[in-house]
Parts: structure tokens; C-alpha cells; sequence
């Protein structure tokens, strides 16, 4: 039986090497992603190492959850998936919102990858052995750890609220992971460590995206988090390819797979129950798995977000 993956925000960055990691490893992947051309470009690269299913390419803004559930029906029709990397991230340098009115950083890093990984739960049960990987980030140690709102108080500091939202999803994930203990789903973390990609490359450069405490600091900061990555894409894409294949991850959820593809303690505060359960509230106020009424979103400041990049840090 053709073994199926799905690598969101495949087409370009970490997504895209993970997807070739795992097309040369025997999976069919599918890569989700905005742009048909560079869709299209991915599918060609990972179709010349492919060893299983031919490749394909699926259209989706993934900043839209209404999009999302559309896009869980797509996938869930095509056959159960044996292997879902939620890959997407973004990081914005101003506030902005989605078009459903919510906060995009925290919208883009974590309601989006909820609810897909929660709408595929039953397809993902009938593909079993299975495995959810969720793509984490160093930045989670700077994040502010409230979660009683979808924005934390005090000002928009794109480096903070991503972290933030990282944490989120990772506390999630270890939470999902004890949930489906046994039940032939693996659920799994990648810390890939950082790499050289639109994001790191663009809105990182700018000391502002952080609080005052820390500008003055800030370039130390960087070379300090420059140094701890894994360097090209293609590293930094070896820890989710091994979190979804390799055999000594199976059966073991709740692991966090580090650059060194050995696992690594997750932030405490992932694991601090206070966390979980307000992140668990908000997913399901922001995110139900039942598509809400249509109806006008609130108004509220800010642009916007235009839909995530391709790539996870």
C-alpha cells in the first residue's frame, strides 16, 4: 500500500527539504503551500529523488482556517495520510490579522496547525501506524507566557508573540501526544535548530522585533542564535525527517527530536499545566472543529496578514 505524507509549507525552505527527505525515503508526499509556481518547482525537485508516489502540490493559504477545514476534507479524500508535518510558520513585523480577525502570528504558528492535525485525527487513526510532526523553534524561550487571551499584554514584538505561539503549539503537541498514546498515531516535535531562510534572513534583521530590554542586546543576541543553527535548509530539515521515519521514534510521542536527531528537553514552560489548559481553551473558542456561522469578522486594527511564507524559521 502507497504510504502517503503531507509537509505544510512544502515548497520552499525547511518544508521543501523535509519533503524531499521524505520522498526519497519511499513516501508519496503531498506539499501545501500559496504559490502554484513555486508549487510547481517543488514538485519537479522532489520528484527526482522520489522512490514511491509521485509528488503533488495542493493551493492553500493556510492563514484562513476557514481554508483549513477545506483542506482537511481534500486530504482526508484522498486516503488516510501516514505521516502529517506541520511545518508552516511565520513571523510578522507589525501586528496584523487574518481575514477571520484573529492575531495572524498566533493564527499562522498555532490555530492553523491545530486544527488540521485535530480534523485529520480519525484518518490519521485509519492510516495507522502513523505520525504527526510539529515544527517547533528556539524562540519559544523567549516568549511571554500568558495565554488567558490570544494577545498577550503590553506591545507587538514579532520576535516574542512568535516564540509565544511556538510555545503554544508545543504544548499542545506533547498534550496531543499523551492523548493518543496507543493509539497508533505518533506525535512528535522537530527543534530544527534555525536555518538560513526567508524569514531568519528577513525579519530577524531587524533589532525592533523584540522588547526595548533587549535591542540594545539584540545583535548578540542573533550571531548567538545565528551560531545555534543547523545551517542550510537541508539540516535543519534532517530533524523532522527523522521524527516521521525513523524506527526508533515509533510508538514514543510526546519527544521533542533536536539538530542532533536525539531527543531534547522542551521548554518547562510546554509542560506547565496552567499553559496547557489556556492554550487548549483558546484553540477550541478560535479554532472548533465545527465551521462556525458566517458572519462579519470584528473590527480591529491592523492590516491583514498576507498568507504565511513557506518556511518554519
Amino acid at each position: 500500500m502507497e504510504r502517503r505524507a503531507v509537509v505544510t509549507a512544502g515548497t520552499g525552505g525547511i518544508g521543501l527539504e523535509t519533503a524531499v527527505g521524505l520522498a526519497a525515503r519511499g513516501l508519496a508526499v503531498t506539499v501545501v503551500g500559496r504559490d502554484a509556481a513555486r508549487g510547481a518547482r517543488a514538485v519537479e525537485r522532489i520528484a527526482a529523488t522520489a522512490t514511491g508516489g509521485a509528488p503533488r502540490f495542493v493551493a492553500a493559504d493556510l492563514s484562513s482556517l476557514a481554508r483549513v477545514r477545506s483542506l482537511a476534507a481534500e486530504l482526508a479524500a484522498d486516503g488516510p495520510p501516514h505521516v502529517l508535518v506541520n511545518n508552516v510558520g511565520a513571523m510578522f513585523p507589525e501586528r496584523r490579522r487574518t481575514a477571520e480577525g484573529i492575531e495572524a502570528t498566533f493564527a499562522v504558528n498555532h490555530l492553523s496547525p491545530y486544527l488540521l492535525t485535530e480534523l485529520l485525527l480519525d484518518p490519521l487513526r485509519s492510516g495507522a501506524p502513523s505520525r504527526v510532526v510539529h515544527v517547533s523553534s528556539r524562540a519559544v524561550v523567549a516568549a511571554r507566557r500568558t495565554f488567558r487571551d490570544v494577545e498577550p499584554p503590553g506591545g507587538y514584538y514579532a520576535f516574542h508573540w512568535y516564540g509565544r505561539a511556538k510555545l503554544a503549539h508545543l504544548a499542545y503537541t506533547l498534550d496531543l501526544a499523551e492523548r493518543l498514546r496507543d493509539s497508533g498515531v505518533t506525535v512528535l516535535a522537530a527543534d530544527p535548530g534555525g536555518a538560513a531562510t526567508d524569514m531568519t534572513n528577513g525579519t530577524m534583521r531587524s533589532p525592533r522585533i523584540v522588547s526595548p530590554p533587549l535591542r540594545l542586546l539584540w545583535p548578540l543576541v542573533r550571531r548567538t542564535f545565528a551560531r545555534s543553527t543547523a545551517g542550510p535548509a537541508a539540516e535543519a530539515a534532517r530533524p523532522s525527517v527523522a521524527a516521521a521515519t525513523d524506527p526508533a521514534y515509533a510508538g514514543r510521542g510526546g519527544l521533542l527530536i533536536g539538530p542532533g536527531l536525539t531527543p531534547v528537553r522542551p521548554h518547562r514552560g510546554a509542560t506547565d499545566p496552567r499553559t496547557v489548559a489556556d492554550v487548549l481553551r483558546l484553540s477550541r473558542e478560535l479554532a472548533p472543529l465545527e465551521a462556525p456561522p458566517l458572519e462579519a469578522p470584528p473590527l480591529a486594527p491592523g492590516p491583514l496578514a498576507p498568507g504565511p511564507r513557506d518556511a518554519a524559521d
